[in-house]
Order: C-alpha cells, then structure tokens, then sequence
C-alpha cells in the first residue's frame, strides 16, 4: 500500500467510515458499532476505580490524572501502530516515590512538592526508553533472554497478589455489595447471552449501585458524604490542568535533584511491571506483542505517556491489570475499544460534575470488581508457566519462581527496602527486588532452556491459544 493511500485507509478505519472494496489487498475493518462504544465506557470504568485512587492517596488532581491516563493511551496506541489492546492508567509503583518527596499534610495535598515529584517521575519516564534502545539495537531475542517465563510468569501472578489486599479492603466497607458485584459479574460471564456476556462489568456497576442506593434509602450509609457533597459542588464543567502542580513551576535545583535521585529507580519496577503486562496481554489475546509491534514500541509509549503525564502534574502511568482483566473476560480484543475509552476519560477529564459522579460509586462495588479482576492477572501469569511448559520439578526454575514470589510480597509488606543515595533516601518495592532478584538469578544459574522466537505468533512465551 502506497503512503497516501495508507494515510487515507487509517483514518477511514479509525473512524468507522471504510471503503466498501479492498484497497490493494487490505480487507477493510469492520465500522465502529453502538456495541463497540458501550464496550469501551466499560473499560473507562474498569479502570477508572484505580486510576482515581493514586491522586486521592498523593494529593495529585483526578480531573488531570484522568486527562492524562487518556492522552497517554492515544499516545501508547500512536507509537505502537494500534496494534496493542492495553489502557495506560495511573501507576501505584510510585506511591512510594510521592510519598517521600511530596508526603500529603493532614490528608491534602502538598501543592508545593508535588511539581518536584512531578519532575523525578518525567526523568522516570525517560528511563523507559533506554531500556526501549536495548531492544531495538540488540534485539527482543536477545533481551528476552533475560525475561523468559519462569520470570515473567511469577512477576505477573505477582501483580495481581499485590492488588489483592486493595480489593479486600474496598470490599470490608460492604459485603454484601461487594459479593452482588461480584456474582452479577460471574453469573453474566458464564450464563449471559450476546451483549450481557461481554459488558458483565457495567452490569455487575449498575446492579450492585443500585442496591447502594436501596441500602442507602433504608437508611444504612452507603455513600461517602463527603463525595455527595462534593457532587453537588462540582461544576459541569472545568479545565482539568492545575498550573501549580506543573513541573513547569519548579525553581529550587536542590530539590529538583533530589527528587529525581529518589524516584527514578522506581522506573525499574515499573518496566518489570510493563514486560510482565506486555507478556500478559499478548498470551490473553494470543499475539505476540513483543515481537510486533516490538516491545521497543511499547516501552517507549509507556515511557513516553509517563513523562507527558508527569510534566503536566498527572501520575505515572502504567499499561492497566484491570482492562486486561477485562481482555480475559469478555474476549474482545479490538484495540479500537481501548481507543474509545481513552477518549471517553478525556472528555470526562473535562467535567467535575461527572467524574464526581463516578467518584461517588461506593468502594464496596469496586472491590467486588477487582476480586475478578485482580484475579484474572494472577491467573494469566500461571497459565503463561503451564502453556509454556515451565517445568517446576528442575531445582533452578522453582527457586527462580519462589524467590520472586515470596520477595515480591514479603518486601512489599514491609514497603520495600531503603537506602541512602548521596543523602536522599531510596526506596525499592518489593515488586522491583523480586523483578531484579528474579532476572540476576535466571542469568546466573546454570541450566536455561528458553529461546525467545520473533514470529508475530507462536511465541512460547506470550502465545496462548483459547
């Protein structure tokens, strides 16, 4: 296909409008459908419950943080050709980062740290694509060798146990909404028929919401005063950027210096985090991404995506557990969806009133999604080790997946490990030792049998048939 005509083909099959006859060959995709839409606000609300959650825990804004998972997205989607299902939504690896540079008074926001935050993760972001050059110049086959399944495997069951006690405290404030939540979500997956089979998450919302307000009518509190107060004060609409959490504001070098000392290494994790994501979404919708579009692409989108959200005083952010979750369940892989959820959250970016709408949803209801959720990750990392044929009987593989397992969740039960880098405390997450312990020890012991195929199918690490 010749170049304008390309252009021009893209942007028909983006928006819907494609040539009734093939242009040299393509077979035009289908049009954007009234399902399709419906599909991608139930992403948009799958990741919204923990995209939200990281500004409210360091002071940042939900509007910009929104804005910012959605551009990102479209940014990630640009640079990795589309090809990628995966939503970028905020990342909790650098809670700990915020925390120790912009550390909230009296539960607000520290409005005079959080640009110098802001900064150390722009610089965090920037790391990505280092890591994004080694694949390119030497290859995914060769760097891969340093990922191979008894290593991604456990990192990404790893992810998901982390996320779990979250679930379980949003589902403490309300059992009986939580398990509503919950049973819509099963009973439609497995018993549902067309639509209520593939959007059991905005099903399993709208019951176990209502059932919020019935509890709430019959006088038992469901929902957060201080969230409908802040309802009713919101306005309809608003510009989702607050300057003066702007890395644009920074004027202090000292600080500057530090923060960026103190938060860049997180960067490691959340690379580690990225490949294990990368791995789980190709093996849940049988591609590898990894070889197309390469992760030097997607390394970079998300470094990228970090970076701008991080200059405009948003989190970082992170290919999202919760909407692979979502992949798994429902087996619709278009990454056009992902797209309309994107663009879903910055229009939502744009509106106070609606995003505190969102926002007033009960804890309850989202820890009822997330016990699925966060399931499904853990479930894809194990059966990327059975697919894959991951023999746990050889010493070397089961110490491999041990260490990661039990260093992943015992040092994030402590918040990680500290040290001192020229004056300036250095935090590492329990996720981020396990993914270094893990590749140091593969690299080392003696015995790996992993060979990493290009094909954009087939790879034993990431292809898995359902």
């Amino acid at each position: 296909m010749d170049k304008p005509i390309g252009v021009l083909y893209n942007v028909y099959r983006e928006f819907g409008e494609v040539p009734k006859k093939d242009m040299k060959g393509v077979l035009p995709m289908k049009k954007l459908t009234g399902k399709d839409f419906i599909l991608g606000f139930q992403h948009m609300f799958a990741m919204f419950g923990a995209t939200v959650l990281v500004p409210l825990l360091t002071g940042l804004d939900i509007a910009t943080t929104l804005l910012m998972a959605g551009l990102g997205t479209l940014l990630f989607h640009f640079i990795t050709g589309g090809k990628v299902p995966a939503f970028l939504g905020s990342s909790f690896a650098f809670l700990g980062g915020y925390a120790a540079i912009a550390p909230m008074i009296d539960g607000a926001a520290n409005h005079e740290m959080i640009p110098y935050a802001s900064l150390g993760v722009v610089f965090a972001g920037l790391l990505y694509l280092v890591l994004a050059l080694l694949f390119k110049l030497f290859g995914a086959k060769r760097v891969m060798k340093f990922f191979p399944p008894v290593v991604t495997g456990p990192i990404i069951i790893a992810i998901g146990l982390i996320l779990a006690p979250s679930a379980i405290d949003n589902c403490k404030t309300n059992w009986w909404i939580a398990i509503v939540a919950f049973l819509t979500i099963v009973i439609c997956n497995i018993w549902g028929k067309g639509m209520i089979k593939i959007v059991p998450i905005l099903i399993g919302i709208g019951v176990s919401c209502a059932l919020a307000v019935v509890l709430q009518l019959c006088g038992i509190e469901v929902f957060d005063p201080t969230k409908i107060q802040a309802l009713k004060d919101a306005a309809w609409l608003g510009f989702p950027i607050r300057w003066d959490h702007t890395v644009f504001v920074v004027s202090d070098m000292s600080k500057a210096i530090s923060a960026i000392i103190a938060i860049v290494p997180i960067a490691l994790a959340a690379m580690m985090e990225h490949i294990g994501d990368i791995s789980a979404i190709s093996s849940t919708v049988g591609k590898n991404f990894i070889a197309n579009p390469g992760m030097h692409r997607t390394l970079t989108g998300d470094g990228l995506a970090t970076s701008l959200s991080a200059l405009f005083g948003g989190p970082a952010n992170t290919t999202y557990g919760e909407n692979t979750g979502v992949l798994a369940l429902t087996k619709v892989y278009d990454p056009r969806v992902i797209r309309l959820a994107a663009v879903f959250a910055v229009i939502l970016s744009f509106s106070p009133k609606v995003a505190a709408l969102i926002n007033l949803i009960p804890a309850a209801v989202i820890g009822g999604i997330s016990l699925i959720l966060y399931g499904m990750i853990s479930a894809i990392g194990a059966r990327n080790l059975v697919e894959n044929k991951v023999d746990l009987s050889i010493s070397r593989n089961i110490i491999i997946a041990a260490t990661i397992l039990v260093s992943a969740l015992g040092f994030n039960s402590i918040g990680g490990i500290s040290f001192q880098v020229f004056g300036t405390t250095v935090t590492l997450t329990g996720l981020a030792l396990a993914a270094l312990l893990g590749i140091v020890m593969n690299a080392i012991l003696p015995g790996k049998d992993y060979d990493f195929k290009e094909e954009d199918e087939g790879d034993k690490s990431v292809d898995f048939k359902l």
